[in-house]
């Protein structure tokens, strides 16, 4: 049985149904494309969540599939900003609460704007991290959006 994390107490809190699904963690290969393999998900639905700052709107998470690369000039312009950039690694621990390869859109130590990739309304089922490597939470997009208040919009593109 996978240990409840934060972001699952908040999904529980909530009433959402969600499941925790474990796998073997590689220190060295944080990918959503390993988390995808390791724990038998398409790609399509593991996505990836990134912590970005920002010009105008300060902190903010950008929530993709794990086979995409962060659009920030689309992310800027969705979020209301001139530019935006990834936050430093060493910052993502202090502003979220959560470690690399672990980050999820839910639970964060403050609440974050999030904007999720449009791709997210094309699945039946998403997978984001559970806020620790190791865990994913599978759960409805609508379900998703709706625990965050996340906002969809197309802020990736092909690498």
């Amino acid at each position: 049985m996978a240990q409840k994390t934060n972001a699952a107490r908040l999904l529980d809190q909530m009433k959402i149904a969600y499941e925790l699904i474990e796998y073997d963690v590689d220190e060295s290969d944080l990918s959503a494309v390993t988390v995808a393999a390791k724990s038998g998900l398409p790609i399509e639905q593991v996505y990836k969540t990134l912590v970005a700052r920002g010009d105008k709107t300060g902190v903010l998470l950008a929530c993709i599939p794990g086979d995409q690369e962060l659009d920030l000039k689309a992310l800027a312009v969705l979020s209301g900003n001139k530019k935006v950039d990834t936050v430093p690694l060493k910052e993502v621990q202090p502003l979220t609460g959560y470690i690399r390869g672990g980050v999820s859109p839910v639970g964060t130590k403050k609440k974050y704007p999030l904007f999720v990739d449009e791709r997210i309304e094309s699945v039946q089922r998403v997978s984001v991290s559970a806020g620790i490597r190791g865990c994913q939470m599978a759960l409805s997009p609508a379900d998703l959006l709706r625990a965050t208040g996340g906002r969809c919009g197309r802020i990736s593109k092909s690498p």
